[in-house]
């Protein structure tokens, strides 16, 4: 049986193995309130201001980058917990709210792994994930990795690299990372298993890499929870981001001008007949869109004005529907017997405004000539930098070539420090490259490409 006192447990790893006390900066906030002040001042939330949302490369700047959605989805998660633990606190919490400080710390936590939830994400979005998976792929057998060890970068995702960032990568002064708190580090794991487990406890895909398993048990135990077992309000930040990738995503489209309000409307009424959440929000948002038809707006302006209605309507009933069903099932995520892989909103009344709404966003959007040209083009961009600083990264230092020195030198100096901390050998290696990449913004990914690519002649296989 979890309880909320471990799932908040405040404690960070660095204090669990007894080591030095930080500076004495928390200046009256709690230590989880401290999670989210860390996240946002590090430099990998900066950087996803130049990696995809969904339009890659994007020019406009008033469509969305990956920073702006995590603000957004971080946005959102905090609103659930300020619900959570204002109007459900005794459903929710029961009567620890004061001693756990639940108002503030439930809402800081939640907006921590709302910001945090996509650092990890390499540059060109979900088709950078494929691109390094592909390369991997191509490259199978000939890396030095054993069938163990393979896993890790065929099936390499996002979401397992934002772990290891935060608790390895960015390097203060120690190997503890970002040092979080052990319940802010459960709350952001939305795939709760290690790579090559045999359990992932009903989800799609593994969340931790082998290399973090030491990391992930720890705070496993300090939190109550077991492999394969969600924080509850890992539940809520799934949620949080679909509801953001959903239907602001569909905002974007509009404003890319791919599709119009009106091709929304359509699809919705097409898709969901019936349904009385898309029924209620359609028909509020028709209402507005007529009225506003009388204020001599353009088309174009009509367009947002409408879009920006159906954003503020579609968002809370969704939010509605995803609190209402947390609180309903706040229990079994409690004593273990959720069902595995359970999914708020696809259990909540709203769920075909959200399924319906992504589909949207997969015809207009994800699917358009202009967003999969740009996206074959960041593949490519992905894998030639790969090939070009694998053999630099596979060569031990003093029989680099000047060309691998020069390559191996435009490899984060953090990610190098931690590869050299390692025992160096394949494993460690193809870790280095996924994370030279990964943390890499698309303009820069791009320079470097261009400048390495017009230094070395013979860019040959490995």
């Amino acid at each position: 049986m979890l309880t909320w006192e471990k799932l908040l447990c405040a404690s960070r790893r660095k204090d669990i193995d007894g080591g030095k006390k930080s500076m004495n900066t928390a200046i009256h906030r709690t230590e989880i309130e401290r999670d989210y002040d860390r996240i946002l001042f590090s430099a990998p939330v900066r950087r996803m201001a130049d990696k995809t949302q969904v339009f890659p490369m994007e020019k406009n700047d008033s469509v969305r980058t990956r920073l702006t959605h995590s603000h957004e989805v971080s946005n959102l998660a905090r609103s659930f917990g300020v619900r959570l633990a204002f109007d459900h606190q005794n459903e929710v919490f029961g009567s620890d709210i004061i001693e756990l400080a639940v108002q503030r710390n439930v809402p800081s936590m939640l907006a921590a792994v709302g910001l945090a939830h996509d650092l990890g994400n390499p540059p060109f979005g979900h088709r950078g994930e494929q691109a390094i998976r592909e390369w991997f792929i191509e490259n199978k057998g000939k890396l030095g990795l054993n069938e163990k060890e393979d896993i890790d970068f065929i099936e390499f995702d996002g979401n397992a690299q934002t772990f290891r960032l935060v608790t390895r990568l960015q390097v203060l002064n120690d190997k503890y990372g970002l040092n979080l708190t052990v319940g802010t580090l459960t709350a952001l794991l939305k795939y709760p298993s290690v790579y090559g487990s045999k359990d992932k406890g009903g989800f799609k895909k593994y969340g931790v890499f082998q290399s973090e398993a030491e990391i992930v048990n720890q705070v496993w135990e300090n939190t109550g929870l077991q492999p394969g077992q969600r924080h509850p309000l890992a539940y809520v930040m799934e949620a949080c981001d679909d509801i953001a990738y959903s239907i602001i995503d569909a905002e974007d489209i509009v404003k890319k001008r791919y599709a119009s309000f009106y091709d929304l409307m359509d699809h919705l009424e097409s898709q969901c007949p019936g349904d009385e959440v898309v029924e209620r929000v359609v028909d509020e948002v028709r209402k507005k869109n007529i009225k506003h038809k009388q204020d001599g707006l353009s088309s174009r302006e009509l367009n947002d004005v409408s879009m920006q209605f159906f954003r503020v309507k579609a968002i809370s009933e969704l939010v509605e529907a995803a609190t209402d069903c947390f609180v309903q099932n706040v229990n079994k995520m409690m004593d273990g017997s959720l069902a595995p892989g359970f999914d708020l909103l696809a259990h909540s009344p709203a769920t075909a405004l959200c399924e319906s709404a992504q589909d949207f966003d997969m015809r207009h959007g994800f699917r358009h000539k202009d967003v999969l040209k740009l996206e074959l083009q960041g593949n490519n961009y992905i894998r030639q930098t790969m090939d070009l600083l694998w053999p630099a990264i596979v060569k031990a230092e003093k029989t680099m070539t000047p060309f691998q020195k020069y390559a191996f030198g435009q490899i984060s100096e953090n990610y190098r420090r931690v590869y050299n901390d390692t025992d160096k050998g394949a494993y460690a290696k193809c870790q280095l490259l996924c994370d030279a990449v990964s943390g890499m913004t698309e303009s820069y990914l791009i320079k470097v490409h261009d400048e390495l690519k017009s230094l070395k002649t013979d860019v040959s296989k490995i």
